[in-house]
């Protein structure tokens, strides 16, 4: 009985011990980095995607093309072997797609984006892979000698499942075995492509600055918009939970009916009633602000906000600036987004909006000569640009403190000083888009990085928004924001 209960004791210590270990081991593994990219990216799809179904699970209502080899059942969309293209009756832009798919052993289909009507998903638009590229038709086992085997694939790296075919290689390790359900998201805004396959990012790529892998001509990669297809290759795949968000650029104007009510799918940046959501400028240098830690950060912010406080006030609905203080800044950063603000400044004021905290959306007024005190105002327009020549005259909106992309309006958009003006500003990785009262003044220039002057260092992914300060009385009001996945 002793030494029953002895190996008992021992047992139980082993098995602890090995619990222990496991844990231990757990705990040291490093995250997956893919899972942790795909983390913030569902989260802003969770927090401002508006999904709608794009199959009802009970026929091909919204789809046209090969409506002979699709069909509904139970609530799966079903490619039958032989199936080819089906694809969406509506056009889409920038969205999210997600769906879920079910393969067998070397199945083949794909998803196109942006394709053309009647279109072929990998040469007139482009198609990410769905594809069982573990199976036998793709790959084989190859005789080492000596009783060693390696696999080896038929596949191109760009042929992989989740790859952009052709343009760009996806990476592997987390499609599930033959005959269970993935879970996939493939979000297309602007040249910005991310493929979140099972929870892990497996492509982010903006196709402006890559050159397909293949080495052959995509002319679908320019496309700015087509349909959402189902590239079926003859092969039996099932698809299932297919619902698409609309991530297109948004009217110029909010759609809300109250001053400080955003429209659906936008957050309210200002209450109208208080400065939640806002703190200080804790130091003028971005970099030296992101360095703060600790105390340091603490007692910077602190002070910060007592400047906020004393100079920033919420009159009448209306944000309202002093020109005594310093800028405003958003509690919470953000990365790519659509953003309102309407804005109103007195004659000869200057003012400007800092993205991911970078100078800047320049805000000042056209009209305003700058001649010295008792001088008359310039007479002929070669005396009127003489005078402009820090670009004013040229209307707000511009990236101004660029030097080496576009830093000016394309046209004066701009209302009289004491009337109220709207910017949409749109951020999509480091390429920046604004319309100023419905003028679009700024198409996709990038926003250099002001605070690495070598121009090596590129933007920030996300950072705070300011409302920047240049002594003169500013008012704000009606700020929302819609955060866009990256």
């Amino acid at each position: 009985m002793k030494h029953a209960t002895m190996k008992k004791v021992l047992a139980l210590i082993a098995g602890t011990t090995m619990l222990t270990l496991s844990s231990l081991s757990a705990q040291d593994a490093k995250p997956d980095p893919n899972v942790e990219a795909a983390k913030s990216v569902l989260a802003v799809l969770e927090q401002s995607g508006q999904w709608t179904d794009l199959f009802n699970g009970k026929d091909l209502s919204g789809w046209t093309g090969d409506t002979k080899g699709y069909f509904a059942k139970d609530g799966v969309l079903v490619c039958e072997k032989g199936g080819t293209t089906l694809e969406t009756e509506k056009e889409y832009s920038d969205f999210a797609f997600r769906f879920e798919f079910k393969l067998e052993e070397s199945g083949n289909n794909g998803i196109g984006v942006r394709v053309p009507a009647g279109g072929h998903a990998s040469r007139d638009g482009m198609e990410i892979q769905v594809l069982d590229h573990n199976g036998s038709k793709y790959s084989g086992v190859a005789d080492m000698g000596g009783g060693k085997t390696q696999k080896l694939s038929w596949l191109k790296p760009w042929q992989y499942h989740g790859s952009i075919y052709g343009i760009y290689p996806a990476k592997t390790g987390y499609l599930k075995p033959v005959g269970e359900w993935n879970s996939e998201t493939i979000i297309a805004i602007e040249d910005h492509i991310i493929v979140i396959l099972n929870g892990a990012v497996i492509v982010d790529a903006y196709l402006e600055d890559i050159t397909p892998v293949d080495g052959h001509e995509h002319p679908g990669m320019k496309n700015r918009t087509g349909h959402l297809t189902l590239a079926g290759h003859s092969d039996h795949v099932e698809f299932r939970e297919l619902a698409v968000v609309d991530y297109s650029a948004s009217p110029t104007s909010p759609e809300s009916t109250a001053d400080n009510t955003p429209p659906a799918g936008f957050a309210s940046m200002f209450n109208g009633k208080d400065l939640t959501g806002w703190k200080g400028l804790a130091h003028k240098n971005a970099n030296d602000r992101r360095a703060l830690k600790g105390n340091a950060l603490k007692e910077a912010q602190a002070t910060a906000d007592q400047v906020m406080t004393d100079h920033w006030s919420v009159i009448e609905g209306i944000l309202t600036y002093d020109g005594k203080g310093q800028s405003l800044c958003t509690a919470k950063d953000y990365g790519d987004f659509e953003f309102y603000i309407d804005w109103k400044i007195p004659p000869g004021a200057d003012s400007g909006i800092y993205l991911r905290g970078t100078p800047q959306v320049q805000i000042w007024d056209p009209w305003d000569p700058r001649v010295k005190v008792g001088a008359d105002p310039p007479s002929t327009a070669d005396e009127w640009v003489r005078q402009y020549a820090n670009g004013r005259n040229l209307g707000s909106g511009g990236l101004w403190n660029n030097r080496r992309w576009r830093n000016a309006p394309t046209t004066l958009a701009d209302k009289k000083p004491g009337e109220w003006n709207t910017f949409l500003i749109r951020m999509v990785g480091d390429k920046v888009t604004i319309w100023l009262n419905g003028k679009l003044i700024v198409d996709r220039v990038a926003l250099e990085n002001y605070w690495d002057r070598t121009g090596l260092v590129p933007l920030v992914r996300a950072d705070q928004i300011e409302l920047q300060h240049h002594g003169s009385e500013l008012f704000f009001k009606n700020l929302y924001i819609r955060e866009l996945p990256y």
